[in-house]
């Protein structure tokens, strides 16, 4: 039957046969709705609290590095890479332990942190900085090829100076003379030569009877081959 041709009771006897039909559903959404609006603030003001705490946990941290506390520097560590695993403080916290392998000689130890950040890091500036420490480490190990083929990758100009001081470390390692003055020329002249020292540089080139020169700037940088 039309609506039209209802009485004032009937409409109203319907409008209740509907809210009781539907009243369910209608609190259910109201619900639902009020239960991931508070889970959202919830998780919000968790994740804030987490990142806080995991924050006040690094700056402890540091702390105990500048007081040369290796000891309470390593508890703190493990305990942030424990309790804080997804942060991007895990990952600085591996990198202070693999810190403090190479500070106190055990340079096989440094290796398994450093691996991880470089691997597993969701942040891109880590996961080089890994890989240059790592071929450091490995460069002092006596594994200059493992060193220079950590390395092999393209990168960004940012970090090119520092990658060709490495690599050429890695050739002077072997003995490679070519190849180490190659990679330290390409520091000098490299688009962005942040973060190395250019007279130390120099005087290394001239050690190895060359002249210092730097070459064409280049936004990335491609492992040089070692001269013939």
């Amino acid at each position: 039957m039309a609506e039209e041709y209802l009485t004032d009771d009937e409409q109203l006897e319907a409008v209740k046969h509907l809210i009781v039909e539907y009243a369910p559903w209608l609190i259910g959404g109201v619900l639902v709705g009020a239960a991931a609006f508070f889970g959202y603030r919830y998780f919000q003001n968790y994740t804030n609290e987490r990142a806080y705490k995991a924050a006040a946990e690094f700056s402890t941290l540091t702390a105990a590095l500048r007081q040369n506390d290796h000891a309470k520097s390593r508890q703190i560590a493990d305990e942030v890479i424990k309790d804080y695993a997804s942060s991007p403080y895990a990952d600085q916290a591996q990198l202070t332990l693999a810190r403090l392998d190479v500070e106190e000689g055990r340079l096989d130890k440094a290796i398994a942190p450093l691996t991880q950040v470089m691997n597993d890091s969701k942040d891109s500036e880590l996961r080089r900085v890994a890989r240059l420490r790592l071929a450091r480490v490995l460069t002092d190990q006596g594994k200059a090829d493992e060193a220079i083929k950590t390395l092999a990758e393209p990168m960004p100009a940012a970090f090119s100076a520092r990658y060709h001081e490495v690599r050429g470390d890695a050739y002077f390692a072997k003995k490679d003379i070519p190849g180490a003055v190659s990679e330290y020329q390409a520091a000098l002249g490299a688009a962005d030569a942040t973060g190395i020292n250019a007279a130390l540089l120099e005087l290394k080139i001239q050690d190895l009877g060359a002249i210092p020169a730097p070459v064409a700037k280049a936004n990335s940088v491609t492992p040089n081959k070692a001269k013939p």
